[in-house]
């Protein structure tokens, strides 16, 4: 049986304006895991990936170095309790 995770990822570096949160929209979708992610007004790209465990540790994989043109200097993830709460991955403004 699977087990279903969620994590809050914070990504740092230069991550907007290199097509960081659509790349990620298409990872996810590819991957079956649910969400949102959106630019932070310090630079950051915020996410929130739910979904099963493995696929969630995939995406969080994914997000270390991003599309071409991304560069990761750091990314914070914490885990939180599953809740089942998105029926897709979207981009949130």
């Amino acid at each position: 049986m699977a087990r279903y995770a969620r994590a809050h990822i914070f990504v740092s570096g230069r991550v907007q304006g290199v097509f960081f949160r659509a790349n990620a929209r298409r990872e996810a979708l590819k991957l079956g895991v649910k969400g949102w992610i959106r630019n932070l007004p310090d630079g950051r790209v915020e996410a929130v990936v739910e979904g099963e465990e493995d696929k969630v540790r995939m995406m969080i994989e994914w997000c270390k170095k991003g599309p071409p043109g991304a560069v990761v200097s750091k990314i914070e993830v914490y885990w939180e309790p599953y809740r089942g709460e998105y029926r897709s991955f979207d981009i949130a403004w």
